[in-house]
């Protein structure tokens, strides 16, 4: 089971930005947010189990899949994903060849890492 993931970001100030807008139709918000060694954003629902820091940007086709409630929280992920800056990498749609029913959206963030927002129940 994976308790966490840390994405080092090359903005922390512009990600956060970016984060905070694309995850709260999923209901997953900034709970920490300090200076250390490094500046470190921490989100979640239920505890902090995403965490930006501003170090060592990752890089390479980092993709992070975020299950959605319903197919209206998927397409407010969208949404807020392009207006906080994000660019479309799939707009929200059926995702058939994932699993039958499967409705997803894709959105790049400042880094270019390929967020997925999805949902596997019927409308």
């Amino acid at each position: 089971m994976i308790d966490h993931l840390t994405i080092g970001v090359s903005d922390i100030s512009r990600s956060c930005a970016f984060y905070d807008r694309l995850l709260a139709p999923l209901g997953i918000t900034q709970s920490l947010r300090f200076h250390d060694r490094v500046e470190v954003a921490a989100y979640g629902d239920d505890r902090p189990w995403l965490w930006l820091v501003a170090e060592d940007a990752t890089r390479g086709k980092l993709h992070l899949a975020l299950a959605a409630p319903d197919r209206a929280a998927v397409k407010a992920f969208d949404a807020a994903g392009l207006a906080a800056g994000g660019i479309d990498n799939g707009p929200p749609g059926l995702r058939p060849h994932y699993d039958p029913g499967y409705y997803a959206a894709f959105i790049l963030d400042p880094d270019g890492h390929n967020i997925e927002g999805g949902c596997r129940r019927p409308d």
